[in-house]
């Protein structure tokens, strides 16, 4: 019966250790999320405090929110300060007392079990030894000794026993005990927290949560009309017709700003990766002053590209793709090839350019000066009939003409203007293309010997050249040719001037053929730069009349006059843009001119060579001298440095 009962104590005893031990987890768990709260309140008020110190872009309405931060973090230590008193009580009279409970008692039981079974086993042991004892007399000296082992034993397994079954009496007791005290521990600690937190947090923190609950409302108020005006123009936005978002609709008839002296955007922009490989690459390009720029994806701020001024730009066809252009560097050098994404900005690209290339910038006004340039381009007779022409008051020929008449007296007349159509017939055709020169085409109409279609000589070297004794070579683009009228006055060059740049701006024409100009006192020879094939041969005694732009300092042309079949003879201007200035090509040609006419006295000749340098290998080239006027003819005052 004793040992029934000792097995249903022990059975409890163990399920009472295991319990212990789980409650003894969760209470450690609530002991351990209090003191992480204490940690996190800590972290939690340093970083309302640190808000101040962050650098924000934007910082609209940051002072309010600065200012309830810092008073929350304030409310956060005194938490803080609660927390931590909070985990000490929990520690103190919930934790400790299971943790005694479990190590004290529940202990002393386990080790009073394993005691028990000790004694038990030794007296099994010294029965075993007491029943084997023979009946032999002479063996009373080993059964009085095994006899009193015999009582020994017993007597230990009874002190043992005794105190193993008060342990599980009394545990019956503990138990109750130990499982409700720390329970007392915990709710005194929360009830403590709980009362101090309210007389901390008292009407005053009433006041000041109702006003910050205003002002987050108030703050919501705004979002939701800032939301219903984004809305809106989302709607708006959504509603435009699809051809906005489709890239060159408008490429029929786009609507193009000529004046712009600004100009951003994105471009593709060629990179050369080989000999014969390329990539492109979509950058964003911005005009800033003279300069183009360069602002790559990510990056703070955009480098330069290139230097505007006085450089030229043309559309180009680049690797079968629409809407390239190139910059072309004042020296002549080919720069970057850029594509744009429509017809548009394509032209709007090169127009800005060329304006900026002008230095349009730097003037007080630059819109109203873009603005006057293109007008004027536009407003020019041009050999488009539907252009009418301008109504200008009267030159000053005829109101020379009028005061005479009037005071009834013959004035001699100064130097009179012709009219434009004394110049060059209205409706003439304008060739914009060096492939096809004129002179081939008069020679096609006369029926003589044609030239090559594609420019090139029959005899592609040219000896004159190497026993001439002028060199000069100019960088220069063909801008167009027109048959003229006359060749008496130079007014007919600028006239063909104004009506070739006026039908370009017009017919958005801004291709350029690129040639090489090669003076010599011979002949003037256009020459292809890749190919050094010789496009356009004009002997120097057919150039009539040559003059640079009296503005437009690197605008030039000359008149040619050549036979025809039919016995007389047809004249034609060629207008050029030069990469330097015009008047050194006017001297050249003068000078080959002057050549030419002293070559019958080798006198003259001889002292008009020993005013030239040499080169090494003997040519004469132009160093100091320039035209003083427009007709070409020799000055003082300024270089006439060339490309040799």
């Amino acid at each position: 019966q004793t040992r029934s009962l000792l097995s249903v104590f022990e059975e409890d005893a163990g399920t009472l250790t295991d319990y212990t031990n789980q409650l003894l987890q969760a209470m450690q768990r609530v002991y351990g999320a209090q003191n992480e709260m204490c940690l996190a309140t800590q972290q939690l008020s340093k970083q309302l405090l640190a808000y101040e110190k962050q650098n924000f872009a934007l910082g609209k309405g940051d002072e309010e929110v600065i200012s309830t931060l810092h008073y929350f973090s304030k409310v956060v230590d005194e938490l803080n300060v609660l927390h931590t008193e909070l985990a000490k009580q929990l520690a103190d009279t919930m934790v400790l007392p299971i943790i005694q409970f479990r190590e004290k008692d529940l202990t002393e039981v386990s080790t009073l079990k394993d005691l028990f079974g000790l004694a038990s086993n030794e007296h099994d042991l010294s029965m075993a030894k007491y029943s084997r004892l023979p009946k032999k007399k002479e063996n009373e000296k080993v059964k009085t000794e095994i006899v009193k082992e015999v009582a020994a034993a017993r007597r230990k397994q009874h002190l043992s026993s005794l105190q193993y079954y008060c342990a599980l009496n009394a545990l019956q007791y503990r138990k109750r005990v130990a499982m409700m005290e720390p329970m007392l521990g915990f709710a005194h600690g929360q009830i403590n927290f709980f009362k101090k937190g309210a007389e901390m947090f008292s009407q005053s923190m009433d006041s000041f949560l109702a006003s910050v609950a205003d002002m987050v409302q108030s703050i919501q108020v705004e979002l939701e009309a800032e939301a219903e005006k984004m809305q809106a123009s989302q709607q708006e936005l959504l509603s435009l017709e699809e051809a906005v978002y489709t890239p060159d609709f408008d490429v029929a008839a786009p609507q193009i700003n000529r004046n712009l002296i600004q100009k951003a955007g994105y471009l593709n922009l060629r990179n050369k990766t080989g000999l014969v490989t390329t990539t492109w690459e979509r950058l964003y390009f911005f005009t800033q002053g003279g300069n183009l720029m360069c602002q790559p994806r990510g990056a703070v701020a955009g480098g330069l590209i290139q230097d505007l001024d006085n450089c030229s730009v043309m559309a180009v066809d680049c690797e079968d793709r629409r809407y390239c252009f190139q910059i072309t560097t004042p020296n002549g050098k080919a720069g970057i090839i850029l594509q744009a994404e429509s017809r548009k900005e394509n032209e709007e690209w090169i127009c800005a350019i060329n304006n900026i290339s002008r230095q349009i910038y730097l003037t007080d006004n630059p819109e109203a000066v873009a603005i006057k340039l293109n007008q004027t381009a536009l407003q020019a007779v041009t050999p488009i009939t539907s252009f009418a022409k301008k109504q200008e008051s009267p030159c000053p020929s005829q109101n020379m003409k009028n005061s005479e008449v009037e005071n009834d007296k013959i004035v001699p007349k100064a130097a009179v203007i012709p009219e434009a159509e004394q110049l060059i017939a209205p409706g003439t055709p304008i060739q914009f293309d060096i492939v096809l020169p004129a002179t081939e085409f008069l020679d096609q109409n006369r029926g003589s010997r044609r030239i090559n279609p594609f420019g090139e000589t029959e005899d592609e070297t040219f000896p004159e050249t190497e026993d001439s004794l002028l060199q000069q070579m100019f960088i220069v683009r063909f801008l167009g040719s027109m048959a003229v009228k006359t060749d008496n006055t130079t007014e007919v060059i600028y006239e063909a001037m104004r009506q070739v740049l006026a039908a370009r701006a017009i017919h958005n024409i801004f291709r350029m053929t690129e040639s090489h100009l090669m003076v010599t006192s011979q002949a003037l020879r256009l020459i292809d730069p890749q190919t050094q094939v010789t496009r356009a041969n004009f002997e120097l005694t057919s150039v009539t009349q040559f003059a640079a732009h009296q503005e437009n300092k690197r605008l030039v042309g000359f008149v040619v006059r050549m036979p025809e079949s039919t016995g007389g003879e047809s004249l034609s201007t060629y207008v050029f843009e030069s990469n330097s200035e015009g008047e050194k090509i006017c001297y050249a040609i003068n000078l080959g001119k002057e050549i030419i006419e002293v070559q019958k006295d080798p006198e003259a000749l001889a002292q008009l060579m020993l005013s030239i340098p040499l080169t090494n290998d003997g040519k004469y080239v132009l160093l100091n001298d320039q035209p003083d006027d427009n007709d070409g003819s020799p000055s003082e005052n300024r270089g006439a440095e060339s490309e040799a």
